[in-house]
Parts: C-alpha cells; structure tokens; sequence
C-alpha cells in the first residue's frame, strides 16, 4: 500500500471515532510486513481509563489476528499541530514493533514522520525483566 493510500485509511477512520467527552476523533491505519493492512479509531468510555486509543485499536486488531510484524502506522486528527501518540500507545508499539515508522497528521494532511525511538527513546522492554 501506498503512504498516500495509508493515510486515506486512517483519515477514513476520523468519522468512526467514538469520542463524545474529549471531541478528539483519532483513525489510525497499520500496515503489516506482509502489506495488510489495519485500521482504528479511538473509543471513549464515561470511566476515561476504559476508552482505546486509535493506535492500540489497529495493533490489537492485528494481533489478534495473527499479525505481528509491522512496520508503519499512520495516525490521523484534525488539530492544527501533528496527532502524536500518547505515552500509553507509544509503549504499546515498543512491545511489538520497537522499530516502526510513525507518521503523524495534522488537519490539513501534513505529515510528520518518526522513528518510534524517537518518541519513546527510553522505553520499557523484556530485557528491564
């Protein structure tokens, strides 16, 4: 898949999002090594720690099916500034794919792109066990 046909899928993931107590829609699209693809959004809960990130939606749908070799994701807002993950997803991603691409967006469509490294340059794996 191509990145601009990645981010569409994530984009396409904005108006899934079910988020009626920060109205911060997340989609995120994940691509596996073997060119499938992944796609979430974030859902809310009334009890906040109960709700998923968009990041962690995609991953856990990939796991659970079997997949855990992936190598980009693409996360997608509508603010003004890039849509980074949070710590908690950040983390996430170290577990299974320490090496990923991160490619954020804005609203406009922008993109930045990251090393997971970058945006979690001291994180907690096996070797802390």
């Amino acid at each position: 898949m191509t990145l601009n046909e990645l981010k569409a899928a994530a984009v396409s993931m904005l108006d899934r999002a079910y988020c009626p107590y920060s109205h911060f829609p997340v989609g995120a699209a994940l691509e596996c090594a073997d060119g499938t693809v992944f796609t979430g959004c974030n859902i809310e809960n009334a009890a906040y720690p109960v709700g998923i990130c968009a990041e962690r939606t995609a991953m856990s749908k990939a796991i659970s099916e079997g997949h855990r070799d992936f190598v980009r994701i693409v996360i997608a807002g509508r603010s003004e500034d890039y849509c980074v993950p949070c710590g908690m997803c950040r983390q996430f991603m170290k577990e299974f794919a320490p090496e990923i691409e991160v490619v954020c967006l804005n609203g406009k469509g922008e993109a930045k792109t990251f090393a997971l490294a970058e945006l979690l340059p001291y994180g907690f794996d096996h070797s802390f066990l």
